[in-house]
């Protein structure tokens, strides 16, 4: 069983569990390019309560992303998800029958308050072997970038044909099929492993959040994400005052993301391969603020505003891949899980933060203004991350210990030892060794095989 094959339990645990983790997200993103258009027709609709409707989704998600992860503990994966997407599934529905703005508003908290990210990957862990949870967790990441296009084309298609309480049903459509896809498709786990690769850890969150490294990688998520929403306000109704409308914006939306798509990966290769994430984490930022300086002074020139996106939604795929990668080096070993649970958090606090923000300025003055706003964020951000340190280039293991093990009472100092070895903690109650190595050094084979040659 030390192959690096997936078995046809793992295969479906992946694919299953991608997928449910897809279709809500499509509950997310689909409303992106279309509110602030189609949902000024609704009652009560104003600038700043759109604003609020996409905003409101970000913070339900930080307020029950880490409680419901714990919770999955004591009751278990499965449920949590199917009740997760249940009320996803009601809010979609107040969402698609209200004529109110305020429906909305309430039908999006109900969509962000069902979080399951947390348990979706805590299942994922249950159902796969250590050697292979890498290629899972990366399935479920390409999955997410994936899944951001498709919505930023289908959303704006689909509320232009048939309007934008028809989206709200397919979203709760797609929900209800990543309930049966749970129950039906998704392998039961037969026991809950604490893994604190992919699991938080009650008492652990303090040290994650006294690490200095990482809180620098928290409020770049955040502010990333602030970024994405408050421009997604004023975006759409510059476009229109561009004299593109609103059912052709899929179309530019389209052609940027796969531009972006077949830009980045030269510069995620570089990045991890030639170990310069600090360079290109840093040279994206300062390209964000290009972009949303370009979209500053773009008033109703077409051409500047797709450049602007053009930049945008590069930086943005690039640093959807590097963030994740730069938590999972910088957490120390046995609290890359927390780590994650609170970047997480920090991403839709930006969302939250984003939403109301682009909102309110939108509404009090214009959309340049939005632009302006976002490049004094980005601005920020350029600063804190030039006094980022260069990350270590490391790798996570969880090493399963046995009895024998656990009795060597050096396991630790000789684990330490091995060349390529960055740091090692160890959780007897836990039977498990979690070591960060340097992948181009050492491995896990051979860290199981000094522990069994003792």
């Amino acid at each position: 069983m030390n192959d690096n094959k997936m078995t046809p339990v793992e295969l479906r645990a992946t694919w299953g569990l991608g997928t449910v983790f897809s279709l809500r997200m499509l509950g997310m993103f689909m409303v992106l390019p279309v509110l602030t258009t189609y949902g000024m027709a609704l009652q009560g609709a104003s600038e700043t309560l759109i604003g609020l409707a996409i905003g409101i989704y970000g913070l339900a998600q930080a307020i029950f992303q880490i409680p419901f992860g714990l919770l999955s503990d004591r009751i278990g994966r499965k449920p949590l998800i199917v009740g997760g997407l249940l009320i996803f599934v009601l809010g979609s529905i107040i969402a698609a029958n209200t004529t109110s703005i305020w429906g909305v508003i309430l039908g999006r908290a109900l969509q962000g308050s069902g979080a399951i990210a947390a348990a979706v990957m805590a299942l994922l862990s249950d159902l796969t072997r250590e050697q292979n949870r890498t290629k899972a967790m990366a399935f479920i990441g390409i999955s997410f970038g994936i899944t951001f296009a498709i919505a930023m084309v289908v959303g704006p298609v689909v509320t232009h044909h048939y309007g934008l309480h028809a989206l709200f049903w397919m979203i709760a459509v797609l929900a209800s099929c990543g309930i049966l896809i749970t129950l039906f498709v998704v392998p039961s786990a037969p026991q809950h492993l604490l893994n604190r690769e992919s699991g938080m850890v009650k008492g652990s969150f303090r040290k994650v959040l006294a690490n200095t490294r990482l809180l620098k990688l928290n409020f770049g998520i955040l502010c990333l994400h602030v970024l994405l929403m408050s421009s997604f306000v004023a975006l759409p109704g510059q476009f229109e005052q561009a004299g593109f409308p609103a059912d052709q914006h899929w179309k530019v939306y389209l052609a940027t993301m796969l531009i972006a798509f077949a830009g980045v990966v030269p510069f995620i290769i570089y990045a991890e391969v030639k170990r310069r994430m600090k360079r290109v984490f840093v040279s994206c930022v300062a390209l964000i603020l290009i972009a949303e300086i370009v979209l500053w002074g773009a008033g109703n020139h077409f051409w500047t505003l797709v450049v602007g996106v053009q930049l945008f939604f590069f930086a943005f795929n690039l640093m959807e891949a590097i963030l994740p990668s730069l938590i999972s080096k910088e957490s120390p070993a046995g609290y890359k899980g927390t780590a994650m649970g609170i970047y997480s958090t920090s991403q839709f606090i930006g969302v939250a933060i984003g939403g109301s923000m682009g909102g309110w300025l939108f509404g009090q003055f214009d959309a340049q203004t939005v632009f302006l706003a976002g490049a004094i964020v980005a601005a920020v951000w350029l600063l804190v991350s030039t006094t980022m340190s260069e990350p270590p280039y490391v790798s996570s293991l969880r090493i399963v210990l046995s009895e024998k093990a656990l009795q060597q009472r050096d396991l630790e100092a000789r684990l330490k030892a091995q060349e390529g070895v960055n740091s090692v903690f160890i959780v007897p109650e836990e039977r498990s060794a979690y070591v960060k190595i340097d992948s181009k050094v050492t491995n896990r084979l051979e860290l199981e095989a000094l522990i069994a040659s003792a």
